[in-house]
């Protein structure tokens, strides 16, 4: 069976919760003073979100790489394929021609010559 996974980036702004404001909201809200916990779980959350965003980037990156090395080998097969039956064509075209060559004259009909 074949897999496919698509990855997509989605941004919208600074969570509410964690003390930023969102682009839609009234300018005169206040920021609320975010405690030590909260300041260590928004740090761990973009680090996080950091290394995710990381992640996909490399597994896109791999993916092309694997389409591209994919499509290169079906290339060399298919040229190596059509090699090979040239090869084997022009092989017995060489029997032929070399068993027409060094027949005996007397099965050509009598006659003498190339």
């Amino acid at each position: 069976s074949f897999h496919r996974r698509r990855y997509y980036y989605l941004s919208s702004g600074i969570n509410a919760e964690y003390g930023g404001a969102n682009e839609g909201e009234a300018e005169g809200a206040h920021a609320t003073a975010l405690t030590q916990l909260e300041s260590s779980a928004y740090a761990i959350h973009e680090s996080l979100r950091l290394v995710v965003d990381y992640q996909n980037h490399h597994r896109l990156k791999e993916r092309i790489g694997r389409e591209i090395a994919e499509y290169l080998c079906e290339r060399v097969q298919n040229w190596s394929i059509g090699q090979t039956v040239l090869i084997v064509i022009v092989a017995f075209g060489q029997v032929f021609m070399l068993r027409k060559l060094f027949d005996k004259p007397a099965a050509r009909g009598g006659k003498v010559g190339i």
